[in-house]
C-alpha cells in the first residue's frame, strides 16, 4: 500500500514515467493505480485525442508499440493502457527494444493480472530502470483486518473488530469485493461513523449471530446450545455456509489451540503473531485453552481431518451436511 501511495505522489507532483507495468496476484491495486493514471494524467479535453484503452485479447505487442510511438496531439503527453495484459504474457519479452527507448511523450501503462514477470530476465530490469515495475501481492487474511482498518481510517469511518472479522470471513482476501463491500456502507453512513456487526448484516447479508465466527466463539466457550443452533442455521442455508469452509475455519482454529497449547512465551504479542490472529481475539482463544487440554485438542484436529474426509463422500455415503456437522460438535464436546 506504501508503494501504491508512492507511486500516486509522484504523479501528483509531475514526476511521471513513461512506462507504469503493473503485475501481481493482486488485481486491486494494479485497478487502482490504473484508474488514477486513466483520470488524472490528461485534461479532459486532451484524453479525446490522445488516451488510447487497449485490450490483450486484442492486440498484439507490435500494435501497443505501434500506438505508444504516436505523438501526442495539442498535448505534453499522451496515455496508452494495456488493460488483460497477461493475455500477452507469450509474446510479451518483444516489448524489449521499445523498453530501452520508450517516448517520452508516452505514458504505457500495462495491467499485467495474475501473473508477473521473470526478475531474472532482461525485460523487467529495463522496465525498472525507464519506468514502475510495480508487483501487487496477495495479502494474507491475517493481514486483511488491519488493511480494512486503514481504508476506512483514511475515508474518516472505523469498524468494530467484530465486524472486520465477519468482513475477512466471509470474503477472505478477496481485496476488490471487500472494498466493493466497504463502499457501499460508506453511501448509507455518514462520515466519522463506526461499522458495527449489525451494519454488516442489515446491509452486506450477513448474519452477525450465525456465522463461523460465532461457531468458533460458541466452541471455545463449550457452549453447546449456541454451537448446535449454529450448525443447524448452516444446514438450512448450505448455499451460503459451505461445509468446507465450515470444516476447514474449525480445524484452523484447533491447529492454532494446539500451537497455542505448546507455546512456552505466551506474551500476548507474541501468541498473536504466532498464531496470526488479532490480539482482540485472544481471549477466545485463553477461554478455549483452559477449556480444551492438549491431548483433547490433539484428538479433535484428528476427529476433524476425518469429517473432512467424509465431507467428500469417501465412506460415508454420501452423508447430508446436518449429519456431519452434528457428528463434529459431537466429537468435539465429548
Amino acid at each position: 500500500m506504501d508503494e501504491v501511495v508512492k507511486i500516486v505522489n509522484d504523479i501528483k507532483a509531475g514526476n511521471i514515467k513513461p512506462i507504469y507495468f503493473l503485475m501481481g496476484e493482486e488485481p486491486y491495486y494494479i485497478d487502482k493505480l490504473s484508474d488514477y493514471i486513466e483520470l488524472n494524467v490528461l485534461s479532459e479535453d486532451e484524453k479525446s485525442f490522445n488516451q488510447t484503452i487497449l485490450y490483450g485479447r486484442d492486440v498484439t505487442i507490435e500494435d501497443v508499440v505501434s500506438t505508444a510511438k504516436r505523438y501526442p496531439m495539442m498535448a505534453e503527453r499522451q496515455v496508452v493502457i494495456v488493460k488483460e495484459a497477461q493475455d500477452l504474457t507469450k509474446t510479451i519479452d518483444k516489448l524489449e527494444n521499445y523498453v530501452e527507448n520508450p517516448m517520452l511523450s508516452t505514458v504505457l501503462v500495462f495491467c499485467y493480472k495474475y501473473k508477473t514477470l521473470d526478475k531474472r530476465k532482461k525485460l523487467p530490469k529495463l522496465i525498472s530502470k525507464s519506468g514502475v515495475l510495480y508487483e501487487s501481492k496477495k495479502l494474507y487474511e491475517n493481514q486483511v483486518g488491519d488493511w480494512i482498518k486503514r481504508v476506512l481510517a483514511g475515508k474518516k469511518y472505523s469498524i468494530e473488530p467484530k465486524a472486520n472479522a465477519m468482513l475477512v470471513e466471509f470474503l477472505g482476501n478477496d481485496l476488490g469485493k471487500i472494498n466493493n463491500e466497504l463502499e457501499k456502507l460508506q453511501i448509507i453512513l455518514p462520515k466519522d461513523s463506526t461499522i458495527t456487526p449489525k451494519h454488516i448484516e442489515e446491509n452486506i447479508g450477513f448474519s452477525k449471530d450465525f456465522n463461523n465466527f460465532e461457531l468458533l466463539n460458541a466452541l471455545g466457550s463449550k457452549n453447546q446450545l449456541k454451537a448446535y443452533q449454529i450448525v443447524q442455521y448452516f444446514s438450512d442455508n448450505q448455499k451460503a455456509n459451505p461445509l468446507v469452509v465450515t470444516t476447514s475455519t474449525v480445524f484452523g482454529f484447533y491447529v492454532k489451540l494446539l500451537k497455542y497449547h505448546g507455546l512456552k512465551d505466551r506474551n500476548p504479542k507474541n501468541v498473536a503473531i504466532v498464531l496470526g490472529v488479532s490480539p482482540f481475539f485472544l481471549k477466545d482463544y485463553d477461554l478455549a485453552l483452559k477449556n480444551y487440554p492438549m491431548r483433547k485438542v490433539s484428538q479433535i484436529v484428528s476427529y476433524l481431518r476425518e469429517i473432512d474426509v467424509k465431507s467428500k463422500g469417501v465412506g460415508a455415503n454420501a452423508l447430508p451436511q446436518s449429519d456431519l456437522l452434528r457428528e463434529m460438535l459431537f466429537k468435539i464436546f465429548n
